[in-house]
């Protein structure tokens, strides 16, 4: 009977530590990122005076538009990796009209180096030199150009 309760408290005891791995040393947490990846980066490129499908190509889809605020989208980043506490992050782009008017949020636009682009720039394409395909090869021989 002692041995009976012995192997049912060690079968409550192991059952209840399977529970939670938080204790173990060296377990591998997966990293858990949702809603819209936001960078300093993507934010540096927004400009005031941009349209709605600028801005959606810089930042990709707005992760909620207020239906009774259609000027008002709102992008959320959301990281927590491994065993480190989460952090999130907001950006808020206001709209008058289809052009970008304002910025609200974690992020504040910098400064990137304007690049500006030659209209009259030439592109040299190098021929490129390929072997004869096998119908090239099959036809050759009844081809009257070939000779």
């Amino acid at each position: 009977m002692r041995h009976l309760r012995f192997v049912i408290a060690t079968a409550i005891g192991l059952s209840l530590a399977a529970c939670s791995w938080d204790w173990l040393p060296f377990v591998y947490r997966q990293d858990i990122h949702q809603g819209n990846i936001i960078s300093q980066e993507m934010v540096d490129q927004l400009r005031p005076g941009m349209t709605k499908r600028q801005v959606t190509y810089v930042m990709g889809a707005p992760l909620m538009i207020d239906p009774f605020h259609d000027e008002r989208w709102d992008y959320v980043y959301s990281n927590q990796p491994g065993d480190e506490p989460r952090v999130q992050k907001n950006v808020t782009l206001i709209f008058k009209g289809d052009e970008l008017a304002e910025l609200q949020g974690d992020f504040r636009p910098g400064t990137l180096p304007s690049i500006e682009m030659k209209k009259d720039a030439t592109i040299n394409v190098p021929k490129i030199d390929r072997e004869r395909t096998l119908w090239q090869m099959i036809t050759d021989p009844f081809n009257s150009e070939a000779e």
